[in-house]
């Protein structure tokens, strides 16, 4: 316990000295507060895109179950309109984006409810899945919907927001199953919990122990306050740790999420057997047969269906309607190219842009004589007119010279992941080759066995 707290030399907020915090916003000449309030809503939005370091070694292929506090304490109101509906709105959005981001990952869900674990969706590739649980996860009231739990896992019926949850069964359970995962795999573990205390069982160091053993990467997101014992499991494990401030801040502790972490010491690096299906649409000149697919053949609620379209597997020629997936009949992963190309960006980010005055930024070349006077300028991408009070700094690419605003520049690093105005101003695109060549980067460009020895799915 020493050596922890020898680790962890930050200080708690009435640990430190008197502060005059209300020194760091400041008026400007006019005597308002718009410039400043703008300057730390900047930042605020700047401050995970900074945090990004450049990773050679990524672990695209995820395996990651999110472990959700489904205890009394999730009915707490002071997340609008309760802490479980505010979760529910938010991991829907964090899923779309996750299977956007990480097209080639598969996701779970795992509710901790009276002291126990329970899956409520097990580890898949499709997000439809999750959604579909989600939406039916929490009803008008707030509340678990039974119906939905009945037919997901039926030791989840009859359960309500009650009790405290238990840590440790969760993370036994994720443990159980992320095991038999294989080892080129990145295999990640997000808790969101709700509850000051957890009732386990055991020694939860037992468990924590073997997860740093089995190099399962713990994070935990706290919509309370600090817990000892889930910062503790983020330390040994490599993980992050966070406790919310309001919805937004909750918002942007999950989509950090997204981005796929830095590849696990115990993570191997191999080559994986992928598919690429075909589509029949004619066979020996005649309309393709009448067929079900694999994904929803013992599906209760949504049944397959006979049909004529789909994915076929290129090695047993097994159907199926969306991809990726993994085969049922042959185990072959099938996934098609953009996927691979979507999961291939986040090894060449976007180089952040150069973070400018609004001063230094020249008028645009359309621009009338009074809005050089007075300060107009524009953003290249979405053409927003910018102004010395709201937007104090801008961001500059250093290949394409062209600036951005706030927003802009962080679209372009999280969502679009190419500068618009390289893929737009014809020849920039090549200087980007040439002079990435010559930086020295020699880890990602001295050859292909090595690149695609670092490419770590």
């Amino acid at each position: 316990m020493a050596e922890d707290e020898h680790e962890d030399q930050k200080e708690y907020r009435w640990e430190t000295g008197y502060e005059k915090t209300w020194e760091a916003i400041k008026d400007d000449e006019d005597g308002l507060l718009d410039g400043a309030i703008a300057e730390i809503i900047q930042k605020a939005k700047r401050q995970r895109l900074a945090q990004k370091a450049k990773q050679n070694r990524l672990g695209m292929m995820r395996h990651l179950f999110i472990v959700l506090d489904c205890s009394e304490s999730m009915s707490v109101p002071d997340l609008k309109p309760t802490r479980l509906r505010c979760t529910a709105k938010l991991l829907e959005v964090f899923i779309e984006e996750f299977f956007d981001q990480n097209p080639i990952s598969q996701l779970g869900i795992i509710a901790l409810k009276a002291k126990r674990a329970e899956k409520v969706t097990d580890l898949t590739g499709t997000s439809r899945v999750h959604l579909k649980a989600l939406e039916g996860l929490v009803d008008g009231d707030g509340n678990l919907n039974q119906k939905i739990l009945r037919y997901l896992y039926f030791s989840l019926a009859n359960v309500s927001l009650t009790s405290e949850p238990s840590l440790q069964n969760g993370l036994d359970l994720a443990l159980k199953t992320l095991k038999v995962v294989p080892p080129h795999a990145s295999r990640e573990i997000v808790v969101i919990i709700g509850s000051l205390t957890t009732c386990d069982p055991v020694d939860i160091n037992l468990t924590i122990d073997e997860l740093k053993k089995e190099g399962i990467r713990c994070s935990v997101i706290s919509l309370s306050a600090e817990i000892r014992v889930a910062r503790y499991l983020t330390q040994q494990t490599m993980g992050t740790f966070g406790a919310v401030l309001d919805d937004a801040h909750f918002r942007d502790q999950l989509m950090s999420q997204v981005d796929p972490p830095p590849a696990a010491k115990t993570q191997h690096n191999s080559l994986i057997r992928m598919g690429f299906p075909h589509t029949k649409s004619e066979v020996e000149g005649k309309d393709a047969p009448l067929s079900m697919c694999m994904c929803h053949i013992e599906n209760l609620e949504e049944p397959s269906e006979l049909s004529t379209t789909g994915h076929h597997c290129p090695q047993c020629n097994s159907k199926y309607c969306e991809l990726p997936v993994e085969c049922q009949s042959c185990g072959l992963t099938l996934v098609s190219a953009p996927h691979l190309a979507r999961s291939y960006h986040h090894l060449f980010p976007v180089p952040n842009f150069e973070e400018l005055p609004f001063e230094s930024m020249p008028a645009s070349a359309g621009s009338s004589d009074h809005d050089r006077d007075g300060g107009i300028r524009d953003c290249y991408a979405c053409a927003k007119a910018l102004g010395p009070v709201v937007d104090k700094m801008v961001y500059k690419c250093s290949f394409c010279k062209q600036f951005f605003c706030t927003d802009c520049d962080i679209f372009i690093h999280e969502t679009l992941h190419a500068c618009v105005g390289c893929n737009t101003i014809p020849g920039v695109d090549g200087l980007i080759y040439q002079q990435s060549t010559k930086s020295g980067d020699d880890d990602l460009h001295s050859g292909s066995s090595k690149q695609r020895g670092q490419f770590v799915i």
